[in-house]
Order: C-alpha cells, then sequence, then structure tokens
C-alpha cells in the first residue's frame, strides 16, 4: 500500500524539524530532508510549491505550536516552580538522548541572519512571544503583578535558550541545571499581589 500523500509531507516537515534542531536554518537543504525521511522528490514543490523556505518556515511553525501547546499543558496544569522542572526534565533528555546534538529548531533559525528568507525570524519572534505570553500568564494566575510577570516570562525563555545553546557546545546539562535552580530560587520569591 502506498502511503498517504499527507504521510510524505508530515514526514518532510518532522525531517526538516529535526535537521533545524541538530544542523540549523542554513544546513537543512531538500536533500538532506529527503534523504532521512525516503520521501519522493517529486513530493517537495507538490507539498511545497515554496521550495525549501516553505518547507523550513511550515517546520518552525510546527515545531512552534507543538512546544506552545506542551507549554500551555505545563503551565496551565502546575505551579510555576513544577512546571519549570517539567519543563527542564524534557530538556534534560532532549539533550543527553541525543548526545547533545539536538536543540531548539525555533532558537536555530532565530540566530541565523536568513536576509533570503525574513520570515524565518518573524516565525520565531512570533512562537517566543507566545511563549513568554503563556508564562507570564501562569505566574500572573500565581500572584505576580502583570508587569513583573512579563519581564521574568522574557527571563525564563532567554535563559533556556541560552542554557541549551550552552549545553550543546560544552556537552554538558550543568548549564540547564544552573539556570533551572536560579529559576527556582528566583520566581518564587518575586513579590505577588495581595
Amino acid at each position: 500500500m502506498r502511503p498517504r500523500q499527507g504521510d510524505a509531507r508530515r514526514r518532510m516537515i518532522e525531517g526538516a524539524v529535526e535537521s533545524l534542531r541538530v544542523h540549523g536554518a542554513s544546513a537543512t537543504s531538500v536533500d538532506r530532508v529527503l534523504s532521512a525521511t525516503g520521501a519522493p522528490r517529486g513530493s517537495v514543490y507538490h507539498h511545497f510549491p515554496g521550495g525549501r523556505t516553505e518547507l523550513i518556515n511550515d517546520a518552525v511553525v510546527t515545531a512552534g505550536t507543538v512546544m506552545s501547546e506542551f507549554i500551555e499543558r505545563l503551565t496551565h496544569d502546575n505551579d510555576p516552580v513544577t512546571a519549570l522542572d517539567l519543563f527542564g526534565s524534557m530538556w534534560r533528555r532532549t539533550l543527553t538522548d541525543s548526545d547533545f546534538r539536538a536543540g531548539c529548531p525555533i532558537f536555530a533559525v532565530a540566530v541565523e541572519t536568513n536576509d533570503d528568507a525574513p520570515e524565518f525570524a518573524r516565525a520565531a519572534a512570533d512562537i517566543f512571544a507566545r511563549w513568554e505570553r503563556l508564562l507570564a500568564d501562569m505566574l500572573i494566575r500565581d500572584g505576580v503583578p502583570a508587569p513583573r510577570a512579563r519581564t521574568l516570562a522574557t527571563l525564563t525563555v532567554a535563559a533556556f535558550e541560552g542554557a541549551i545553546a550552552l549545553c550543546r557546545a560544552q556537552h554538558d546539562i550543568t548549564p540547564l541545571d544552573n539556570v533551572l535552580d536560579e529559576l527556582r530560587t528566583l520566581i518564587p520569591t518575586a513579590p505577588r499581589t495581595p
């Protein structure tokens, strides 16, 4: 039985996400994605008429949506420290299971220039903003005043993304553990509204 056309599209997006996580945007080529997924070459322009740019942008949006939904569940179902710990555990597994090769695909496109595809930076900015809103909303529900909640949310996203990059560069989980320790101390001590 032949795979459905949607399966080829889904496989290519998943392959592009994985390539972004490991190799970054500039090294994520159509050939690399096809080789990793076994998708037929002819299906690229059928599913992605905009070629590589459309494939990568769809991969970024898809990865951002999946992670946003995960963060939404964490922040809705847990107190701030538990949510941080669960998020940290997910990244600890991701980093160690991949031998520190897999990072955040959103960060991967955000740190590259991509002058020929400004939509990558726009998509990354929108995704980071969504994560910050989710974290800020959780902190506001926990009693942190909105301006401080937004600042802590930005700090949390930046700290995690930076820690993940450091872990990959150093092949060591210590930067993530250090960031988690500091956030565990900082967030509960943030002033709460009476």
